[in-house]
């Protein structure tokens, strides 16, 4: 049987924009500094404007090939694509395919980092609820604009 998966390419920027500017607002304003005082930084540290940038750049390769992977698995779960007569909401598939997503890749690579790197539960809080507001930003813009 052939199977074929049609990515949204305008979706896909739209979820990689909605994740670099929730990350922006998380770790910026919101959290930041809280993040940056368990990472151990100096509250006054001004990181290098090239250092900036290159994190930026590698903040939406890794937000581009979260949104490309979430996009074919969103498309795989929808029941349309495996021949069942009704979808459920799309933004229903979108939410329940970024949230196993978070808890069965995000969470036990953040777990790793509290039980091999000894970072704190709170810094493990914050970058989960991070990874989780960004996907599920992200599997609504994805599975709504399919």
């Amino acid at each position: 049987m052939p199977f074929a998966i049609n990515l949204n390419w305008l979706a896909i920027v739209a979820a990689v924009i909605a994740s670099v500017v929730i990350g922006l607002l998380w770790y910026g304003p919101l959290l930041g500094s809280a993040w940056m005082k368990e990472m151990g930084v100096a509250p006054d540290f001004k990181p290098d404007p090239a250092l900036l940038k290159r994190s930026l750049l590698l903040m939406i390769v890794s937000a581009l090939l979260t949104a490309v992977v979430l996009a074919c698995a969103i498309e795989l779960c929808l029941p349309s694509t495996s021949s069942a007569d009704d979808d459920a909401p799309h933004a229903m598939v979108g939410l329940t395919v970024a949230l196993g997503v978070w808890l069965g890749f995000y969470v036990p690579l953040l777990l790793g980092g509290v039980a091999w790197e000894n970072r704190s539960w709170k810094l493990f809080g914050i970058n989960a609820g991070y990874h989780l507001a960004a996907l599920l930003a992200a599997g609504m813009i994805l599975a709504h604009w399919r």
